[in-house]
């Protein structure tokens, strides 16, 4: 009885405790953090550093460290957080100040104007595949060497096409690596260079709409996918096929003639448009009578409308340097400064083809602004300096690999 009476008690106690407890325990308020919590807590400690101190750091990391692989420190020094992202593009210059290749956008920067950028393009026939490589030779691995662009050879039925992308194993037009292509006409005579986004900023927000590209998978193959045309690259016919070097010109729409006279700028985009990765806007279906018309049109409406933003001006021409005979050779030659070893009919030099009335320097014409070369199989060499950008030079080299058939 007594066990009971101090079961039953202590059952009463404890009930008692529990609402005592229940009356003052208060829960703790789930509150919504801040947008901006999130992104503190991302970016962790390395945000909190003086804006001063950081920006000294990373420019002590960006003068050191000045060649591939070695530079991957100043893009990993960008990839920390948001604040470091911005001074790490603050410290860093383009390619024509500092002669040096960083970030992606740097491609479609123009090269430094006293000194060529040397790279190297490796051909994968099997494949249909060519890569560009940053360095003085061939010699590095495939670790050691930094890969710029990549290319794939698509032969269609009247055309072929040389699809442009940052990396080597995507090359669909609709993805986020895609940087342009070049299309060339059936007999290989004439290339055009077009642009996954217009080469100034200034462009962007204006024409954004104008400039939509088309979705490949729903318009007809026959349409560009590219968004600017850029430049055209022209090969002359070689009628009676006598024997000789081949004649190329390249007019660079997006590059002003003024470009190359003193005081002259060329576009220099600043980061890739974000409308090149949106998804693209089909065109309404082409009538079939008029079908090239509309082509022809919608290819240069970009450039047109990219003219009227920036005002009427002539735009750049490059003209491959005339080869002289040697008579003890018996054969054309031209001087790459040891940077070509292997005779080909592709092998070229670009100067510039001015007018009287641009007047530019004298010296501006004897310049060389692009030249490529062969140095073994399937190796050839691409130096190229300013306006042209690597984006340029590499779309320009690309054309001597196409089929050529009223040329040679």
């Amino acid at each position: 009885m007594q066990g009971w009476i101090g079961g039953m008690s202590g059952r009463k106690l404890e009930r008692r405790h529990a609402r005592h407890q229940g009356r003052s325990h208060i829960a703790p308020e789930t509150t919504v953090p801040p947008p901006w919590h999130e992104e503190a807590v991302r970016q962790g400690p390395w945000a909190n550093l003086p804006p001063e101190l950081l920006l000294h750091i990373i420019k002590r990391v960006e003068v050191s460290q000045i060649l591939w692989p070695s530079r991957r420190d100043v893009v990993a020094c960008a990839s920390i957080c948001r604040s470091w992202r911005e001074v790490t593009k603050e410290a860093v210059k383009t390619p024509e100040q500092c002669g040096r290749l960083t970030f992606p956008i740097s491609l479609k920067q123009p090269g430094p104007r006293d000194f060529p950028i040397q790279c190297f393009i490796r051909r994968d026939s099997e494949n249909s595949t060519f890569f560009l490589y940053l360095g003085l030779s061939p010699g590095l691995s495939e670790e050691e060497s930094k890969l710029l662009l990549a290319a794939r050879k698509i032969r269609r039925a009247m055309s072929t096409d040389f699809v442009i992308s940052l990396v080597a194993d995507d090359f669909s037009q609709a993805g986020t690596s895609y940087v342009g292509k070049l299309r060339s006409n059936f007999i290989g005579t004439k290339f055009t260079v077009y642009d996954s986004q217009p080469p100034r900023d200034a462009a962007i927000q204006s024409n954004q709409k104008s400039h939509e590209r088309m979705n490949p998978k729903q318009v007809s193959p026959g349409v560009p996918s590219g968004k600017f045309s850029v430049a055209t690259i022209s090969y002359e016919l070689n009628v009676l096929r006598s024997k000789g070097p081949r004649r190329m010109h390249c007019n660079m729409h997006s590059i002003p003639g003024s470009a190359i006279q003193e005081g002259g700028t060329a576009p220099t985009p600043t980061e890739f448009s974000k409308s090149s990765v949106q998804p693209f806007l089909p065109l309404p279906p082409l009538p079939a009578s008029n079908g090239k018309k509309q082509l022809d049109k919608h290819s240069s409406t970009s450039l047109e409308s990219f003219k009227s933003t920036l005002g009427a001006w002539d735009p750049l021409t490059l003209r491959n340097k005339a080869p002289r005979w040697h008579e003890q050779l018996q054969c054309w030659c031209l001087n790459f400064r040891g940077r070509v070893t292997v005779a080909s009919v592709k092998n070229f030099q670009l100067v510039a083809a001015s007018e009287p009335h641009q007047n530019i320097p004298a010296a501006e014409h004897d310049t060389i602004i692009l030249q490529f070369g062969k140095i073994g199989k399937d190796i050839f060499t691409m130096d190229y300096r300013y306006p042209l950008s690597a984006f340029q030079a590499f779309a320009i080299s690309l054309s001597s690999f196409g089929t050529k058939l009223a040329c040679e």
